[in-house]
């Protein structure tokens, strides 16, 4: 089914000194026009400064509501222009944190599969300007989707979301972004399992944290966790 649509496709448009790092971050996106390549490594066209915390395969698309960043934007009186938060595809239409983990869209000749929220760093709070940005994003409770490339293909501003595959565990980008109860850790280990689906650590992590305080915690095999990190580009920060 379609649902929303792109709006705008962002990439690096120049380096981001961080001082407290010392490094070069991309996190300053801006529209581009015509059709971008998205590959299994990352956006074509995108870099980063942090690779030990950013990129790989399971981070290689960012997506965020452009409704979502304008409420933001209100909220804390912000220019906040499309891109702003470093993210590759702006959607209209589709709440990108309701979107399911594992849930699989097709996006022009692309099919992404969503795989875990993302988590405010220093450096988006340098870029933002304002040291308690990251308390401000994660109070907000709503972060926008990472998606790794299962089909790699090329998408521009006014291409159509369709969903392919919503799974059944019902669990969210931004239920695991604002913590997971045990229902919630159980269905989405359960459903890993059972799919043979790996999942990003941060990801089984908080669902086996969610699980230990309620006393239900469970084995989850080591061969459905990934971190996906040093594979390529990804989302510049």
């Amino acid at each position: 089914m379609e649902t929303g649509r792109i709006a705008a496709v962002c990439t690096v448009a120049q380096l981001f000194p961080v001082a407290a790092s010392g490094l070069m971050s991309g996190i300053d996106k801006r529209p581009v026009d015509g059709p971008v390549r998205l590959l299994t490594h990352g956006v074509l066209g995108d870099v980063q400064g942090d690779r030990e915390h950013h990129g790989g395969i399971f981070k290689a698309v960012y997506a965020f509501s452009r409704e979502t960043r304008a409420a933001h934007a209100a909220e804390r009186e912000l220019d906040l222009p499309d891109g702003s938060f470093g993210e590759n595809l702006v959607t209209t239409g589709q709440d990108t944190d309701e979107t399911v983990i594992g849930e699989r869209w097709r996006v022009g000749t692309a099919e992404l599969e969503a795989t875990c929220p993302r988590n405010p760093c220093g450096t988006f709070s340098a870029w933002i300007g304002d040291r308690r940005w990251g308390r401000h994003f994660t109070a907000a409770g709503r972060c926008g989707a990472y998606f790794r490339v299962l089909v790699e293909g090329e998408t521009s501003a006014g291409d159509g979301i369709e969903v392919l595959h919503r799974p059944e565990h019902g669990v969210t980008i931004g239920d695991a972004f604002r913590g997971l109860d045990p229902a919630r850790a159980c269905a989405l280990l359960d459903w890993a399992r059972e799919t043979d689906t790996v999942l990003y650590d941060s990801l089984v992590d908080s669902a086996q944290n969610a699980l230990r305080r309620a006393d239900q915690d469970t084995e989850f095999p080591d061969r459905l966790r990934s971190t996906g990190r040093g594979l390529g580009l990804g989302m510049g920060l």
